[in-house]
């Protein structure tokens, strides 16, 4: 009898085991090829690209560099058909919940879930096809690392199916998370003896660097090299890319230990860096 297929999660998982041997045991496989994560973000029910600093339920309103016509069961099932696991619904504010699970349940086990997510509603997300559940705000409260928070979301959905959100903004020539839409700086400083302490609780990072985050301004070169030395865990990095150029640098610094979203530079969401040739060049069949 033929076995059935393997589901997105299952794909995605053996993708990883593999990826994290690689890089344990400095095989120089790793180092020609950088994993794109694909993200939809959504903002009042519609998948749009904002510049994240902005986001405040007072004031003039986000500034928005783009809003799709399209829906984000779109987005997903196109992430689908290019097997890009891995990427990210991120809610921007309330009123985004319905969007959210049309798109999971487009790719049910391909996309994981973010924004407003508490050990409350957790299992709810994965129960609707998350593949893991985003965490910052509900772990980082007062400026403080809430250690209470995070047993209690790891004994909910477990550490394989956590991720944790370091989105950083520089201070003092340091990187500390940022939490409450990026505009409240904690105490807690991204550094390696603080990141392998949360490394046992969860199985990936994602890293806004929300200095440039939305404003294609290039990475931040400094913040991807020192990520790559100091996780041992699949971590991706958003933020500032706009080019092929930036991409290989990118490969460069971090020799393929770093994943990599690219959000408002795509031709998808209204930049002028064609997906396709993302895609391409992150898995090494497209050279600059």
């Amino acid at each position: 009898m033929d076995k059935p297929p393997p589901d997105a999660l299952t794909l995605y998982l053996c993708k990883y085991t593999a990826g994290v041997r690689l890089r344990a045991a400095g095989n120089g496989k790793a180092d020609g090829y950088v994993k794109f994560r694909p993200c939809i973000d959504l903002h009042q029910g519609k998948v749009k690209q904002i510049v994240g600093e902005t986001l405040a339920d007072s004031g003039g309103g986000p500034v928005e560099n783009f809003v799709s016509d399209r829906s984000p069961a779109w987005y997903a099932n196109l992430f689908r058909e290019d097997g890009l696991t891995g990427g990210h619904v991120i809610m921007l504010g309330p009123g985004n919940e319905e969007a959210a699970a049309e798109a999971l349940a487009a790719w049910p086990g391909g996309l994981q879930i973010g924004g407003g997510i508490t050990a409350d509603n957790a299992a709810i997300w994965l129960e609707r096809g998350a593949s893991h559940v985003i965490v910052t705000s509900y772990l980082f409260q007062n400026g403080r690392l809430r250690e209470d928070h995070l047993e209690r979301i790891v004994r909910e959905v477990g550490r394989n199916r956590l991720v944790i959100d370091l989105s950083c903004k520089r201070k003092d020539g340091r990187w500390y998370v940022v939490t409450d839409r990026w505009t409240v700086f904690s105490d807690f400083e991204l550094n390696e003896a603080n990141i392998r302490a949360l490394e046992q609780h969860c199985a990936e990072f994602l890293v806004h660097a929300v200095d440039v985050e939305g404003k294609r301004a290039g990475i931040l070169a400094d913040l991807a090299e020192r990520l790559a030395a100091w996780t041992t865990i699949p971590t991706t990095y958003a933020g500032g890319a706009r080019s092929l150029e930036d991409l290989a640098l990118f490969r460069k610094l971090t020799r393929g230990r770093l994943d990599i979203t690219v959000g408002s530079a795509l031709d998808l969401f209204g930049g002028d860096l064609k997906y396709r040739d993302v895609i391409a060049f992150c898995r090494g069949e497209l050279s600059i």
